[in-house]
């Protein structure tokens, strides 16, 4: 049985992180994040769901843009919010 690719990767474009330094809202809120995602639709950078804000999931579900990948220096994968799974 073959695997369908994940649909939402005709989402995926070249982007640039709008804040590399750090989760775009906890940045403005001066609050903590534990990991990076960023969104592979429009350059979001979002805190993880393990943060206690979890930007990247509203993020993600706000805009429609579902597909994210880690900010962590070599990790290598990509998560869709939408099927919440691996993409």
């Amino acid at each position: 049985m073959a695997i369908e690719p994940d649909p939402h990767l005709s989402m995926v474009r070249e982007v640039t992180p709008r804040t590399p330094e750090g989760c775009e809202e906890c940045l403005r809120m001066g609050s903590p994040w534990v990991h990076l995602r960023l969104c592979l639709t429009c350059g979001h950078v979002g805190c993880c769901d393990s943060s206690p804000l979890k930007h990247a999931r509203a993020h993600a579900y706000a805009e429609q843009h579902p597909i994210v990948e880690p900010m962590e220096p070599g990790e290598e994968w990509r998560w869709c919010y939408a099927h919440e799974a691996l993409a």
